[in-house]
């Protein structure tokens, strides 16, 4: 199945209507169902009456315009038409290259953009939104509550979270309940509302007696940021750098391998939990000193962030190898005193103020930066910890 895709049951090859299916993994089911996908009157909303009661509930529950709405498994696009039509800026994710192909010819000429990926981890990069809107996806993910945590880190303070979810089937249902779905989201937003869809034929084309609605959360305004932890590994006067591809921020550019620290993670824990993930690398707790910490922030719109920059020797937890080459192009090794330029601006900065023997930095970057390091541009970084420059 494509998780990110929408995952109502009328997505499911059907043999049993009072026992549904499970989910499907098979990534080429869900591309050959792009071609009938919109036939159904909830995914196509080509039936005006059943176009008409959708566009009336999203605009009840999306903030006033313009605002930004990532729309995750979006499909072929209907909800993102519904929400481009309304003043909104629509970035669509959807794991199935068809769908999305569907979805950039049905909002052609409209302020939205439509990229191939996981609904779990969209790949944006540092943007963030207003609004994260998701139609019957996250009863089918493995892991429902890292999803949302995640979803919540893409959101600007304030932002909401609108997801259309349900449960479905008589003898056998699946999906996800709006009491389990409430307890999921209340640690993560100020308040929470439950809206039923079932008792409104038009939103489905038919009359369902199955549950279906809508959970919107508000989530706080206060100012929190992202924490990042950040591996140097040092083998003599060189230090390993992996080069970014396929995430949707940086692509082509080398810095150090790095992460975030989880919900209820220490960066200690992170950054021996990113080791492993990225260059299998199994660090125990000694073998770790930090080296620098640096709030940063990437050009706007993106939101600050505190980076922890960990060391550690070469041979400690044993050689690091590309364990992600979806997300990582190369790795290599290279001086620390020789750096290349084609880096994360940020990180070149980290390591630069860690050669000049700082420990305390500030990296922000000022509309019309780049988010590569720029040699004849200007100096972002500023010594927290003494006099003297980064590098």
């Amino acid at each position: 199945m494509s998780p990110d895709a929408p995952a109502g049951p009328s997505r499911q090859p059907v043999t049993d209507p009072l026992n549904p299916p499970l989910p499907t993994a098979d990534a080429a089911y869900w591309e050959a169902a792009a071609a009938s996908f919109d036939e159904e009157p909830d995914h196509g909303l080509r039936d005006p009456a059943v176009r008409s009661a959708w566009a009336a509930r999203l605009r009840s529950w999306l903030p006033s315009a313009p605002a930004a709405v990532l729309d995750l498994g979006c499909g072929t696009g209907s909800l993102s038409l519904l929400a481009a039509e309304q003043g909104h800026c629509v970035t669509g994710i959807d794991r199935s290259a068809r769908m999305i192909e569907r979805a950039r010819t049905k909002l052609a000429g409209r302020d939205a953009a439509f990229l191939v990926g996981d609904a779990a981890e969209p790949p944006v990069g540092e943007r963030r939104f207003d609004v994260v809107l998701v139609r019957h996806v996250l009863w089918a993910l493995p892991d429902p509550a890292a999803a949302l945590r995640h979803w919540a880190g893409l959101l600007a303070p304030g932002g909401r979270l609108v997801l259309v979810e349900g449960r479905w089937g008589e003898a056998d249902p699946i999906g996800l309940p709006a009491g389990e779905l409430t307890a999921l989201v209340e640690p993560l937003a100020v308040r929470t509302r439950v809206e039923s869809l079932a008792h409104d034929p038009a939103l489905w084309g038919k009359e369902v007696a199955d549950e279906r609605y809508v959970l919107i959360a508000d989530l706080p305004r206060r100012h929190t940021e992202v924490v990042d932890v950040h591996l140097v590994v040092r083998r003599g006067d060189e230090v390993l750098l992996a080069r970014r591809a396929g995430t949707g921020y940086a692509d082509g550019l080398l810095n150090v391998p790095s992460g975030h620290a989880e919900d209820g993670e220490d960066v200690r824990a992170a950054v021996i939990r990113e080791a492993a993930e990225e260059v299998g690398l199994r660090l125990a707790p000694e073998d770790l000193r930090v080296a620098l910490v640096m709030q940063h922030c990437a050009p706007p719109p993106a939101r600050p962030r505190i980076g922890w920059f960990f060391e550690a020797e070469y041979g400690a937890g044993g050689e690091p190898w590309n364990r992600e080459p979806d997300k990582c192009a190369e790795l290599a090794w290279f001086p620390l005193a020789a750096l290349p330029d084609d880096m994360v601006a940020y990180c070149r900065a980290g390591l630069d103020g860690l050669r000049a023997g700082h420990r305390f930095l500030l990296h922000w970057h000022r509309p019309g930066d780049a988010v590569a390091h720029d040699p004849s541009g200007p100096g972002r970084a500023v010594v927290l910890d003494g006099p003297g420059p980064t590098g």
